[in-house]
């Protein structure tokens, strides 16, 4: 196959992030904004949509079905990681009908990776002996110990590598998806004082490969009960945009200065 370059630019093929983050403090209205927008499917891993008319699906507290053998539930890291696997193919059996889709939140299916993680460790032939006993049995959930425990940060990989598997499936799910985070203050020294900066909250590699992965960052805030949302990068404020509307602006919060196909309908 003869590959022809190009001998100018090639047209920009999108506008709107396709994959969208936000973060920002408790209750500054996270949930509230996603309920708000049309066509969007909130996967509530939270159980934070219960006051609030929404589309959505709950993920917490659902439980594996009855018929589902011992055996098949301990390969699962979680119930709720099976349901959230039967939404997906629920939504892919549907020709995916929603335009956006929101995970709330991404802090919360980080913690669920990490049991997820823990399990691909265990199948691994340098894990096979981990949570078993000295017959090779598998110890019961409650006696097992994360992969996290392992030495020199080892079981970070396995956590990341569980991470990355959820969010390749998340991100086909509908044209628009939207992750939601928490907020991480932390610490920072600038021109030699400390000042507080504000971070998403994922640990260390696995925040920096879904930031990377997303198309803007945001960071929400309120001011004078007004809600706003910052796209401008700096050391104190994680935060960012490849979108030429997004890039640069810190702006009132409206989901059609986000996605700009809103306006034109």
């Amino acid at each position: 196959m003869e590959i022809k370059l190009p001998t100018k630019k090639v047209t920009a093929t999108y506008v709107d992030p396709h994959i969208m983050l936000f973060y920002g403090p408790p209750k500054v209205g996270k949930t509230t904004i996603l309920s708000q927008l049309k066509d969007c499917l909130i996967i509530d891993l939270e159980d934070g949509t219960k006051y609030l008319d929404s589309l959505r699906v709950q993920v917490i507290g659902l439980k594996t079905p009855q018929k589902e053998s011992e055996e098949s539930k301990e390969t699962r890291s979680k119930n709720n990681q099976f349901y959230f696997d039967e939404i997906g193919k629920a939504i892919h059996k549907g020709n995916k009908p929603y335009k956006y889709i929101a995970i709330d939140t991404v802090t919360k299916l980080e913690e669920w990776c990490e049991w997820e993680g823990t399990q691909m460790y265990m199948s691994s032939v340098q894990g096979k002996n981990f949570n078993r006993d000295n017959a090779g049995s598998i110890l019961p959930r409650s006696k097992w110990l994360s992969v996290l425990t392992l030495p020199n940060g080892a079981g970070y990989m396995w956590l990341r590598s569980a991470m990355k598997d959820w969010l390749d499936k998340i991100y086909t799910l509908a044209p628009h998806i939207i992750l939601v985070g928490h907020l991480l203050d932390k610490m920072i020294e600038k021109k030699g004082k400390e000042v507080n900066a504000k971070d998403l909250d994922l640990t260390g590699k696995l925040k920096r490969i879904v930031c990377a992965q997303a198309d803007a960052v945001g960071y929400l805030y309120r001011t004078d009960e007004k809600l706003y949302i910052n796209f401008q990068s700096a050391d104190e404020v994680n935060c960012g945009s490849r979108c030429d509307h997004l890039r640069g602006q810190n702006i009132e919060f409206a989901w059609d200065k986000i996605y700009t196909a809103i306006k034109k309908k």
